[in-house]
């Protein structure tokens, strides 16, 4: 570790890295405090391994679809370069019904946008998948397996995309699936993570962007 940590010191310059958070309601952390928000805890868990973090800058806003994003993004003071970017979005869109080419092609977009945010360099940009809302509480009295068909399908195309363009994904789908029905698990409001699951995204999450930053 401490050979990961002197290379990324010596590539960072001395300047903290910055990151950029794009996404929805679960880059936002509806219904839980700030800090329980993954981009955090990925952020402080990188700091504790000594890897200098800036507080990440999160553009996401729960209900957002990959159009939505685009059209924040479009809005917001110039974005300028970053570090790291992660992306993660989809969700309101397989909720709202919206089709599967839509958001393939409005996916792609997105990724594109976030790659040139870290001047064309892949390997400084990470997705991650959709998590499966269907096994909520939430979700009860509607049709569970249907649902999880079609984020199978939204992730499949999550997974296609950012391979076609050598982009880093933290699939975080299965833990969702596995582990997003329990009470600890799931936010106040019967939807949305608690930190405890924003935690094993983050732990799922690590490896990849440590790999990503020793490559900086």
């Amino acid at each position: 570790m401490s050979v990961l940590i002197s290379g990324l010191a010596q590539a960072g310059q001395g300047q903290p890295i910055r990151y950029l958070a794009l996404g929805d309601s679960y880059t936002i952390g509806e219904a839980v405090a700030e800090s329980e928000r993954w981009p955090m805890q990925l952020a402080a868990a990188l700091r504790r391994d000594g890897i200098e973090l800036a507080t990440p800058r999160i553009i996401a806003k729960t209900g957002w679809t990959t159009d939505e994003l685009s059209a924040a993004m479009d809005t917001a003071e110039p974005l300028g370069r970053w570090d790291l970017v992660s992306l993660l979005i989809g969700v309101n869109n397989q909720y709202r019904g919206r089709d599967l080419p839509e958001f393939e092609q409005q996916f792609e977009g997105l990724l594109l946008r976030a790659m040139a945010l870290v001047g064309g360099h892949p390997d400084r940009l990470f997705v991650v998948t959709i998590p499966d809302w269907g096994v909520t509480p939430f979700a009860e009295g509607r049709d569970r397996s249907e649902i999880g068909k079609q984020l199978d399908a939204f992730n499949a195309a999550v997974q296609r995309i950012a391979g076609r363009h050598d982009v880093k994904v933290v699939d975080i789908a299965p833990i969702s699936r596995l582990r997003g029905a329990e009470p600890a698990m799931v936010a106040s409001d019967g939807l949305h993570p608690s930190g405890k699951l924003y935690t094993l995204w983050t732990e799922r999450a690590i490896p990849v962007v440590r790999d990503l930053l020793s490559h900086r």
